[in-house]
């Protein structure tokens, strides 16, 4: 745990250092946010895809669980499961979105 503590602590110090050295070549003014815009798009979608898959999984399986219960409200339960899973994705597609606003109309190139 305070290896991986660690990594998330230095991790910024080592890309503050590329950024400055990228500024003192001469870059633009602001320049240095690039590559944390490339890291926050990529971070944000492994968390928003991971942590959508596992959401999915927890409502299929008590989906199924609870139609091994009440088999007679089988339908009602996959409607509302379905429901469920296309607003769990819509998550994920907003984080995808909002990653490529960040890599392709990044105003701070």
């Amino acid at each position: 745990m305070r290896t991986r503590l660690g990594l998330l602590v230095l991790a910024p110090m080592v890309l503050g250092g590329v950024a400055s050295a990228e500024a003192a070549e001469g870059a633009a003014a602001g320049s240095w946010l690039g590559p944390f815009t490339v890291l926050a798009a990529g971070i944000g979608m492994a968390l928003a895809a991971g942590l959508c898959g596992l959401g999915q999984g927890r409502a299929i399986a008590a989906a199924l669980e609870g139609m091994a219960r009440q088999p007679g409200a089988a339908a009602r339960i996959q409607t509302a499961m379905i429901i469920g899973l296309a607003l769990i994705e819509s998550l994920a597609i907003y984080t995808l979105v909002i990653a490529i606003i960040l890599l392709f109309a990044n105003p701070f190139k």
